[in-house]
């Protein structure tokens, strides 16, 4: 980090850094082809915020810490151990650096978001925190980078989207496959007509989510319990998995991913996790980022597994295409069929295949694929990055239609021009819910 201004290779080693974690990023001169090149000015300096400060933000801080003409300046999370970390990970960096950077933490997002100083936020909270500090941090003046899924509800996405067109910022989804050159190259295939007309889409993500079924447990004294419900109903008890235990000393982050996705009440099962990532790239290869399916199906309700109609007649399932039963997608076109998944590609014919690579396998793939370089430049550039806003929106949505298909156990009709059901005030409905007091979304 000394020689901040050098310019970088697309396969230059930075070493670890003071992190603690598996944390060798690789970093390109230019992101996806797009933006300034990594050797940055003064005036070029993006200065962070990091609003939710748990596994995937530690992931995420590894990355960003490292990329030339950013700083780290403050965090936010309602779990005072988890801001005591931040802190610690930060500074650490920065003193190993040889930098000074005076970096402060926040228990309520508010307090970092009323900073001047701060140009942009990363968020990595719970899915129910999205759309309210993404509005929030547009309104405040902030580009934003969002973790996946973009929202909790359809009707949040909507919103969202209108603020951050409104305000004229930058939000980035962090959809990190549409910075993977193996995705980029599978969709490319699939565009261009390599495969013929597409009929079927496999794109498999694993299962709806369940009712919330985990025993209540004492809340640790320096977690706001209230304040990480926020707008969910206040009924909801605590449990240990949903803001997974760590420690200081010794050093121990999460042993596992925060369970609250996994519930119907948090989250959005496998189908929003997932299905942010591999319904987003069938989304992609398809050319419907600005669309959607007509018809969601159930599984069950005449399918066997959960099932999306297109207006063409394309058909989308969550559905396995290998034993190993990999998340990723397969496309079946006239001509021939691709195989996508991290670090996987297959197709019918080897001409298809893409040129073989090196690849650094031994880091998370947050850091691997240069997705947050991508939006670092486009701050600095103001042209939109690689996972937009409404990209974000149009897949999101077509992850809660299939959520909302599963809980009425039946077919949905959806129009995505209108973004409403057809005829349907039940699902309608399910488009949002009523905010506990005092949060409204506006």
């Amino acid at each position: 980090m000394k020689e901040e201004r050098k310019k970088l290779s697309r396969r230059q080693f930075l070493g670890t850094s003071a992190l603690g974690m598996a944390g060798i990023l690789i970093l390109p001169a230019v992101g996806c082809g797009r933006g300034k090149t990594a050797s940055t000015s003064p005036s070029d300096l993006v200065r962070l915020g990091f609003i939710g400060l748990g596994q995937q933000a530690m992931f995420l801080l590894n990355g960003f810490l490292q990329i030339p003409g950013v700083e780290v300046l403050a965090g936010s999370d309602v779990y005072g151990i988890k801001r005591t970390r931040f802190e610690k990970r930060v500074g650490e960096f920065y003193s190993k650096a040889g930098k000074k950077v005076d970096v402060k933490t926040y228990e309520k997002f508010e307090d970092l978001l009323a900073r001047k100083d701060i140009d942009a936020v990363v968020i990595a909270t719970p899915d129910h925190w999205h759309a309210l500090i993404a509005i929030a941090a547009c309104k405040a003046g902030k580009d934003v980078y969002l973790e996946k899924p973009l929202t909790f509800t359809i009707y949040e996405g909507q919103m969202l989207r209108n603020t951050v067109r409104e305000n004229n910022k930058i939000l980035a989804v962090g959809s990190q496959q549409r910075s993977d050159d193996t995705f980029r190259h599978a969709v490319n295939l699939v565009q261009s007509g390599a495969i013929g007309k597409i009929s079927l889409v496999k794109a498999y993500v694993g299962a709806p989510p369940k009712p919330y079924d985990l025993p209540e447990e004492s809340i640790p004294a320096d977690l706001n319990w209230d304040r990480w419900l926020g707008p969910l109903p206040g009924n909801i008890h605590y449990n240990s998995q949903l803001n997974p235990l760590i420690s200081l000393d010794p050093p121990k982050d999460e042993q596992i991913w925060g369970a609250w996705r996994w519930y119907k009440e948090m989250g959005g099962g496998f189908t929003t996790d997932w299905g942010a990532h591999m319904f987003d790239i069938a989304q992609w290869g398809l050319g419907m980022d600005n669309s959607g399916p007509v018809e969601a199906s159930p599984i069950g309700d005449g399918t066997e597994f959960m099932q999306f109609k297109y207006a063409n007649g394309v058909i989308m399932t969550s559905e396995t295409w290998d034993e190993k039963k990999t998340k990723g997608v397969k496309f079946f076109g006239e001509n021939g069929w691709i195989e996508v998944a991290r670090g996987y590609f297959n197709a019918s014919d080897p001409k298809l295949f893409p040129e073989k690579k090196e690849e650094q396998t031994d880091m998370p793939y947050e850091t691997r694929i240069p997705h947050q370089v991508n939006f670092i430049e486009s701050v600095r550039s103001r042209k939109d990055p690689v996972a937009t806003v409404e990209i974000g929106h149009r897949t999101c949505t077509v992850c809660n239609i299939g959520n909302i298909a599963c809980d009425l156990k039946r077919t949905v009709k959806w129009n995505p021009e209108t973004e409403t059901f057809i005829d349907d005030p039940e699902a309608t409905k399910k488009m949002h819910y009523t905010y506990r007091e005092p949060w409204i979304l506006a």
